[in-house]
């Protein structure tokens, strides 16, 4: 069986943990991951962003919170550390397209790894559209018909 490496970003991930639009896409992600046929690569800000959102989605305790974390931290992603070219690409493409860094630091690591980014997020799709899919799309991206 081949893996291939995406970048997921957290706007993608936490619909594995909320009922939202497209959860279900993310969640075959998810699955697809679980069994071997994706490695999925992540900043490593990345843990701190999908719990925040947990947070701010209202549906989440302190408890389920502390859960949702290990359940992350669990999963064995491919985790980059903030050096080096990637790093320093993040604020360049912050800068030149007026993003944060943190979404900059999603889409270098893509382009670093020659793989796609898988987000939710409208703006990085309409800024990068060959380095981005959308969640939505992960079904026919990866598995083509």
């Amino acid at each position: 069986m081949e893996t291939q490496t995406i970048v997921a970003d957290a706007s993608a991930v936490v619909k594995w943990f909320l009922e939202e639009d497209f959860s279900d896409t993310a969640r075959q992600m998810r699955d697809s991951f679980a069994i071997g046929k994706l490695t999925i690569s992540v900043p490593s800000l990345f843990f701190y962003e999908a719990l925040n959102v947990l947070w701010h989605s209202g549906l989440y305790g302190e408890e389920e919170l502390m859960l949702a974390a290990r359940s992350l931290s669990k999963y064995g992603f491919d985790v980059h550390e903030p050096r080096g070219s990637v790093y320093e690409q993040s604020a360049a493409l912050s800068s030149r397209h007026d993003i944060s860094v943190y979404d900059a630091a999603y889409v270098a690591l893509a382009l670093h790894l020659k793989a796609p980014l898988y987000t939710a997020d409208s703006e990085l799709i309409e800024k990068f559209p060959e380095a981005t899919r959308h969640i939505g799309s992960f079904e026919q991206q990866i598995y083509p018909t």
